[in-house]
């Protein structure tokens, strides 16, 4: 059974006022940060080797911002993967994976470029968020949008065919004249793949204590749907699937990777904060890179994990699988869950908000709007 890889890099140069994810500022301990990469890798080999010999489909470098490592310690990350995972895989396999690294558009320089072409990176994540200098400095990140256009072009350069950018609306004041001049500017990128998401003020980031302090007001929710709406309209005209609630991409360019957390298949996940899944169990190592790594080169994984029962693998697909194009195959759902399922989903069926094609239970356009709401209907209790 294929298998992705995740590999979390939490390391910021400064942290973003709405990022909840986990990442440190302290970038002195990135030398000691890869090394302990390295050795959960060996501590896992055997077990994860041994276990389904997986071959690995996907492999994913995410963060914090994966494109600050040194060119030295990103080799040498490549190298422990081939050392681990390659006794399990041939060269096509090599050939046929999807390999993503997340990167800032302001660490593009050329002598990055030149470490990319030495790897087997074959895709670029970035994180663009808006082609507004104003609202990049109000979310305290690093690049401006003239680094953006140049980040892309020497992407290109170096013969990487798949670039992937993170886009963010519903700003505080933001017009939607504002919102559909960035997706203008996004159009003009070429970029095989787009995923979108309305700022979210997560508990405990910058952002959400500025808006209880009153610095802020949030957009009024029918402007952020509006813009949303704007989004599936301009980008399937421009000929991008819309293939998940957030996703955007060219025929063929769907992430493989991200979808593999849709479509229910195992994936390893190293590094503090990174979580593994081998549909029995879902595993998380601790988010903290000191004690991360003190237990590491102790030799032990610092992780929690929890047994999935059939319950809980249901309602994991109702809050994966659904926010997909496909949907829900009804037919591998055992009689007991396919029956739950049609039945409560009938009401959503009746207002159109679900739909039933080929088999498949899915959401409609008008649904999309209401999804979290619809999920949690849907969901076993």
């Amino acid at each position: 059974m294929s298998r992705g890889l995740y590999i979390h890099i939490p390391f910021c140069k400064s942290r973003c006022i709405y990022c909840g994810f986990y990442s440190t500022t302290f970038l002195s301990l990135q030398d000691r940060y890869i090394d302990a990469l390295c050795h959960e890798m060996e501590l896992r080999s055997f077990k994860d080797l041994q276990a389904s010999e997986p071959r690995l489909s996907t492999i994913y470098l995410g963060g914090g911002t994966p494109s600050l490592l040194s060119s030295r310690n990103i080799k040498k990350l490549f190298l422990y993967i081939n050392n681990v995972y390659g006794q399990a895989m041939t060269t096509e396999d090599w050939k046929q994976m999807e390999v993503t690294m997340e990167c800032n558009p302001d660490d593009i320089s050329d002598e990055f470029c030149n470490v990319l072409r030495q790897l087997p990176v074959n895709r670029i994540s970035m994180g663009v968020q808006t082609f507004s200098d104003d609202r990049l400095r109000f979310l305290h990140r690093r690049h401006t949008v003239k680094q953006v256009e140049e980040a892309v072009k020497r992407i290109r350069d170096c013969g990487i065919k798949n670039i992937s950018i993170d886009l963010m609306f519903g700003f505080p004041n933001e017009k939607t004249s504002e919102w559909e001049e960035d997706i203008r500017h996004a159009l003009s990128l070429n970029v095989e793949h787009i995923s979108a998401y309305s700022l979210m003020y997560d508990e405990g980031t910058r952002l959400d204590e500025m808006r209880k302090q009153h610095l802020l007001k949030e957009l009024d929710e029918e402007v952020s749907l509006q813009m949303y709406e704007m989004l599936i309209d301009k980008l399937t005209l421009a000929g991008y699937e819309h293939y998940e609630i957030s996703n955007f991409a060219l025929p063929g360019y769907r992430s493989r990777h991200n979808s593999s957390y849709w479509q229910n298949t195992p994936y390893i996940g190293i590094g503090a904060a990174a979580h593994s899944y081998d549909l029995h169990k879902r595993q998380w190592n601790i988010a903290d890179i000191r004690e991360y790594m003190d237990s590491i080169e102790k030799g032990i994984i610092p992780c929690e994990y929890e047994v999935i029962d059939e319950d809980m693998h249901y309602n994991d697909l109702i809050t994966t699988a659904l926010r997909t194009k496909e949907g829900i195959c009804l037919n591998v759902l055992p009689d007991k869950y396919k029956s739950y399922l049609t039945r409560n989903a009938q009401r959503h069926i009746e207002k159109q908000l679900l739909a039933i094609d080929d088999g498949r239970l899915h959401l409609t356009r008008k649904g999309i709007f209401v999804s979290d709401d619809i999920m949690s209907d849907l969901i076993f209790v």
